[in-house]
């Protein structure tokens, strides 16, 4: 390797290095079949892949290119390539229910999340939008987490770490109930983003128009038409606030074969809504926007906001402790195999 190289390597953002090179010793790896089926595997010495049409030694993808073709003991062929962030976040151990690549690809472009950025997020899931947001600002960046269920921050931490080959130099997350942690733990007007995936987002008005700069993005992300409604007429009622903007998305597939070219059977249709607003200067009322109707939300409405009641399926805590050890065994995995890799190519260079 070039001294060029050497620097560009040791320069490179956190994480950067996994993208890269031969697969390696505790790395996912996707591996898709002759019928398109793809699989989700962890690399292990002496171990194989296993389905109803023979089986695969990881040994034969260890050390080889990423784009590789391999064969299984009697003739199936396999394309080997690493995962993606869209394949990783939906193959990955969870908890709860994770924001989909096409949501999260929106919060960061239209949250105007950039490298560098002060970005605090609550709650945390399974991580897949904190990967995303910490993707976005950088090891310059900040990104503060915060999670109420410990065993969801668990699942989450192992996530991260797995994907960035370990613990992200901007990130820091929390235990604790968002809008009384914010406060306590970040200074007023010091946070440029704000990112909240919760059931009453509307509940948290005051913390964050005390740590969100002026100019600053308030993103929400809700499941419901009824979650969407109470917070956008909170955010009005406050006056702190720009006018809020709101919409969801959807992606359909096309099916692709010679002139068979249409749109594919299923989608990915509704997941949730999104929600942009942004913090006026201190002492600024909003426009007062003339509207039709004003919402009115009688008492059992504003009682009514538990997971069962907006859809959520309740997770046991012994799926969510399997989930959690899933994700804390991955990055143990590649970090003891990473250290067992190191002390042979050591004594290997060193000719005992």
């Amino acid at each position: 390797m070039s001294q060029t190289d050497s620097t560009s390597t040791a320069s490179a953002p956190h994480g950067a290095s996994a993208r890269r090179g031969p697969f390696r010793v505790g790395e996912r790896v996707q591996l898709t079949d002759e019928r398109g089926r793809m699989n989700t595997i962890t690399l292990t010495p002496g171990t194989a892949y296993h389905t109803h049409k023979g089986f695969l030694n990881h040994d034969a993808l260890i050390g080889a290119a990423e784009g590789s073709m391999v064969e299984n003991n009697v003739g199936q062929h396999y394309q080997a390539l690493r995962p993606l962030l869209s394949d990783f976040v939906l193959s990955m151990p969870r908890g709860a229910a994770v924001v989909y690549p096409k949501d999260a690809g929106q919060i960061i472009t239209m949250g105007d999340i950039y490298p560098g950025a002060r970005v605090v997020e609550a709650g945390v899931g399974s991580g897949a939008l904190s990967i995303s947001l910490l993707r976005a600002v950088g090891d310059g960046g900040y990104l503060h987490s915060f999670e109420r269920r410990e065993e969801f921050a668990d699942i989450a931490r192992g996530n991260v770490e797995t994907i960035f080959e370990g613990p992200h130099p901007a990130w820091k997350i929390t235990l604790g109930d968002f809008q009384d942690a914010v406060v306590e733990q970040e200074e007023p007007g010091s946070i440029d983003r704000v990112v909240l995936d919760m059931l009453a987002p509307w509940e948290c008005i005051e913390a964050v128009a005390t740590v969100l700069a002026p100019g600053g993005v308030w993103v929400n992300y809700v499941a419901t038409v009824t979650q969407l409604s109470r917070t956008a007429e909170a955010i009005r009622a406050d006056g702190r606030f720009t006018e809020p903007d709101a919409w969801e998305s959807m992606v359909r597939g096309w099916h692709l074969e010679g002139l068979a070219v249409r749109p594919d059977h299923r989608m990915v249709a509704h997941t949730g809504f999104l929600m942009v607003t942004r913090r006026l200067a201190d002492g600024v009322t909003g426009l007062n926007l003339k509207k039709k109707a004003k919402a009115e939300f009688s008492a059992e409405d504003l009682s009514a906001w538990t997971p069962e009641a907006v859809g959520e399926r309740a997770v046991s805590d012994r799926k969510l402790r399997r989930a959690a050890r899933d994700a804390a065994s991955t990055i143990q995995t590649r970090r003891t195999q990473g250290k067992n890799t190191d002390t042979v190519e050591a004594i290997e260079t060193s000719g005992h």
